[in-house]
């Protein structure tokens, strides 16, 4: 369907691409790999013919019709959801919009004449419209909607009203609605959530054109694709099979060419030794400048890189924390009339890696900012555990970068009190090198941002992270680092993510969030769905047991056990409790015992200093309690 050919681009002096070759199939799935700003979004570009090569051709089958989804999207406005949607077939939907301007037109006509020929228009308008398959492509379009994360109840709200993640779900909906011959997908899962990812891998498993994607998803890449190509020194290098299968041919490709250019080497070693000492023997001339050529002949091997430049990403040691890290109780929150939480009861204890997980609208993104502070609750309380200090990633923190600052001014403006921090370096760490450290955040890639905004938490010394998707904009490699990063943290973090491959890694509970209600699922993703597999099977009322005496023992002993722990997290609250109260009152003394009158005053002075003791000596009994407590889980 696609040839490449010797295909050659750049801008200035920088070449994206020197003489790339690649051929794609009409029913290829694709994935294509390579470091941010390697050119795979210009490769899809010039596919299309939004931009031209320098040399080279691309050579598409005549007719072929893409679907094409950029990293970002035009608003679109003036219709509502699903007719933007269907628009996407613009014979149908010409006639759709028709209909329905005549049944509007029917309901409010009185003369019986009038009514008449618009009666046989209508009929004559549905006819062609179920021709044209429109009631077919009206169930799908809906279906993909839905698949996409809408409510049908919203589908008739303007577009207008969508948010800027919102309005690329329409636009992706338009695209699969379209049904092209192939697909051109540029980071399509960076504005769905969890469920919406697994909905679009299985419909393009489905897909009956090419899929060319680009994606920094594991996960997403090893579930459809069938090669993969990578972006490499300006060629393309295709692989067989999905990512895995990339990676683990990529790495053999490279120790081949390892071996093939250090035989090399030992060869030109040896034809190079014999060239320096027969040089000027004029009985050896003739062999000499055999082996010469020789040498010319045999060449070089390219060994390919197999480490890309990637975040080196360390979070220092978070200040111990109470037990509870956090807790939410009898919490409620709306949004207008819209009753997101009532009564709701959650708490994350120190070190425990949370990811949240459910639909589109359960309120994951609610209960995140309720979390990090960033909303309060309306009814009911939030408890931050003693010692605890939040450091929050979401998007508009990334969109809050001062963009007249330079780099480097950001970074500096977040650090700790009392926190020596290396700018440089650590921006270098974040890819930052160079000049990059003085560039203005207005002229940051997306990328970019998040890699800063990632680089202030660090600065920050927070010990509970609330993390809103926090590898959107990042390429693989620096994912990776990312990962090892979060899961060496030794604080607590909860967060939201599309990337399954991250959540595997990192969390050890799942809390999915569903209808208003929170649960948590101690674990592994995997033990997650495995779990929530169970509980969908043993859904009939003939497939649940009688209650049995052991089942009875058994919530005896669970009641026992919230008793026991309910008992526990009170005993710590009075316990950091009076030593917030006490800490309060010896810095108050301090204040005093400062002041060079004090001791010149007609107080109490030794009252006072018995005082001073005996706070320090609470002070310790408290700590020991607390450490006491916090040892005993």
């Amino acid at each position: 369907m696609i040839t490449i050919t010797s295909l050659r681009k750049g801008f200035g002096a920088r070449q994206l691409f020197r003489g790339a070759d690649l051929r794609i199939g009409a029913r290829d799935r694709l994935a294509l790999v390579g470091p941010n700003g390697s050119g795979k979004t210009t490769l899809f570009e010039m596919i299309i013919g939004l931009q031209e090569p320098d040399d080279g051709s691309i050579t598409v089958t005549r007719g072929a019709r893409f679907g094409y989804l950029p990293q970002a999207t035009d608003e679109l406005r003036g219709r509502s959801i699903i007719a933007e949607v269907r628009s996407a077939a613009p014979a149908m939907a010409e006639v759709g919009h028709r209909l329905d301007v005549l049944t509007n037109e029917l309901a409010e006509v009185t003369d019986p004449a009038e009514r008449d020929t618009l009666i046989r228009e209508h009929a004559n308008l549905q006819e062609r419209f179920e021709t044209l398959g429109g009631y077919s492509v009206e169930a799908e379009a809906r279906e993909i909607c839905a698949g996409l994360g809408f409510d049908d109840a919203d589908l008739d709200k303007p577009t207008e009203s969508l948010s800027g993640g919102w309005m690329m779900r329409v636009a992706l909906a338009k695209i699969l609605v379209s049904a092209p011959d192939a697909l051109l997908l540029d980071e399509p899962t960076n504005h769905l959530d969890l469920e919406s990812v697994r909905w679009l891998e299985a419909f393009l498993k489905q897909f009956e054109g090419a899929v060319l994607l680009i994606s920094h998803d594991r996960d997403f890449m090893n579930g459809f694709a069938n090669r993969v190509v990578e972006v490499d020194d300006g060629l393309l290098a295709a692989y067989a099979g999905n990512y895995e299968a990339f990676v683990a041919q990529r790495e053999m490709r490279a120790l081949q060419a390892e071996a093939a250019a250090a035989n090399l080497k030992r060869r030109t070693d040896q034809l190079q030794l014999f060239i320096n000492r027969f040089r000027y023997k004029k009985t050896k001339a003739s062999q000499v400048q055999s082996k010469i050529k020789l040498v010319e002949r045999l060449g070089t091997v390219d060994v390919p890189e197999t480490r890309r430049r990637a975040m080196n990403v360390a979070f220092p040691p978070a200040p111990r924390s109470g037990r509870v890290v956090i807790e939410l109780e009898n919490v409620g929150f709306s949004y207008g009339d819209k009753r997101v939480y009532t009564s709701l009861d959650f708490a994350i204890e120190r070190g425990q890696k949370v990811a949240l997980v459910g639909p589109n609208g359960a309120g994951k993104s609610t209960l995140l900012k309720l979390l990090a502070g960033a909303l309060q609750p309306q009814d009911g309380d939030r408890r931050l555990g003693h010692n605890v200090s939040v450091g929050y990633f979401a998007q508009h923190q990334i969109e809050a970068l001062d963009p007249q600052k330079r780099v480097i001014e950001e970074l500096e403006s977040a650090v700790a009190a009392g926190v020596f921090v290396k700018s440089r370096d650590l921006l270098g760490r974040f890819l930052f090198s160079g000049d990059d450290i003085n560039k203005r955040v207005s002229v940051l890639s997306g990328g970019e941002r998040s890699r800063l905004a990632m680089a202030k938490i660090l600065v920050s010394k927070k010990n509970f992270l609330c993390l809103d998707e926090p590898t959107n904009h990042l390429d693989i490699w620096s994912r990776d680092a990312l990962e090892d990063a979060l899961e060496d943290y030794d604080g607590a973090l909860v967060l939201i993510t599309h990337d399954r491959h991250l959540i595997r890694s990192i969390a050890d509970v799942i809390a999915e969030v569903r209808d208003g209600v929170v649960r948590a699922f101690p674990g592994t993703y995997d033990d997650y769905l495995e779990k929530i597999g169970e509980e969908v099977l043993v859904t009939a009322p003939a497939a649940r047991t009688t209650t049995t005496t052991a089942a009875k023992e058994r919530r005896r002993a669970s009641a026992a056990e919230r008793q026991a722990t309910t008992r526990h997290r009170n005993a710590l609250r009075r316990v950091e409790a009076e030593l917030e109260t006490v800490h309060d009152q010896m810095r108050a003394m301090e204040e005093r015992m400062a002041d060079p009158g004090f001791y010149t005053s007609e107080g109490d002075v030794p009252g006072f200093m018995r005082a001073y003791s005996d706070a320090k000596e609470r002070i310790g009994r408290l700590e020991a309690e607390w450490d006491a407590l916090t040892e005993r889980g």
